[in-house]
C-alpha cells in the first residue's frame, strides 16, 4: 500500500472492502432516519403485526423496553396510535421481514 499526494494505492483486499463500503453508501437510504436501529427493528415488527410481548420475546428485551421504544417511535413519527405507525411503516417497505 502506498499513498501519494491526492492518490492512494491499496492492495486488492482493501480496495474491494472500500468499493463495498461505497456501494452500500449509494444504496437506498433507510426509512425513518430519526429512528435508532433498534426502534426501526421494533417498528418493522409492529408493521408485521406483532404485539409488544411477541416483540420483547423475539428481541430478548423486556416488554417495558418495547413499550418505551414504541412511545419513542410514535413521537418521532408524529403518530398517535399503532395503526398510524403501521400505515407509515408499510408505506416505507417495513413489515415484511418479521414473522408474527
Amino acid at each position: 500500500m502506498a499513498v501519494l499526494p491526492c492518490e492512494a494505492i491499496f492492495g486488492p483486499g482493501v480496495a474491494q472492502r472500500i468499493r463495498g463500503h461505497f456501494a452500500v453508501a449509494r444504496s437506498e437510504p433507510l426509512p425513518f432516519p430519526a429512528l435508532t436501529p433498534r426502534e426501526r427493528l421494533v417498528l418493522d415488527r409492529i408493521a408485521a403485526g406483532q404485539r409488544n410481548a411477541q416483540i420483547a420475546q423475539a428481541l430478548s428485551i423486556s416488554p417495558k423496553t418495547v413499550s418505551n421504544h414504541v412511545s419513542s417511535i410514535f413521537a418521532k413519527l408524529a403518530v398517535t396510535d399503532r395503526a398510524e405507525a403501521i400505515v407509515r411503516a408499510r408505506e416505507s417497505g417495513l413489515g415484511h421481514g418479521a414473522t408474527p
